[in-house]
């Protein structure tokens, strides 16, 4: 364990960069991969898209464009990034039980969400770091 002055800001440094690594690539993943989509095809999407606790289609698409098109580039930006963590941990939560009934074995997708719950409940528990818009605000109070 380093105690020097040096060695503990060093430290404090690589888990900054840790964490900002966490925050922009998963949030860039889950915006690139699942938000973009259901931003720019939200009116074909809805057509088909599951509901899974009885809400309906658009407001089950509405809440899943929410966390994975809005909330993803507040993660990315680190703005308020607890509250948008918790956001996308609801919607993956809903698609890990009720769309892919946490199938681990016979369906290859929940692997995938599966990694996204971690680092997003990861980013609840941990925050943004201070790297992040966050950082910056709370300094200023």
């Amino acid at each position: 364990m380093v105690t020097s002055k040096a060695g503990i800001e060093l430290s404090a440094d690589r888990n900054a960069i840790g964490l900002l690594v966490l925050r922009v690539g998963a949030g860039a993943s889950l915006f690139i991969k699942h938000g973009l989509e259901k931003l720019t095809g939200y009116s074909t999407m809805v057509q088909h898209f599951p509901d899974p606790v009885h809400i309906g289609s658009h407001a089950s698409l509405a809440f899943a464009l929410l966390a994975d098109g809005i909330c993803s580039l507040l993660v990315i930006a680190g703005l308020f990034t607890r509250y948008a963590s918790a956001l996308i941990v609801v919607n993956l939560l809903a698609a890990f039980f009720f769309v892919h009934r946490a199938a681990f074995l016979r369906d290859g997708h929940v692997e995938l969400v599966a990694l996204y719950l971690i680092a997003f409940v990861t980013l609840i528990f941990t925050g943004p770091g201070k790297w992040s818009i966050d950082a910056r605000l709370s300094n200023r109070h």
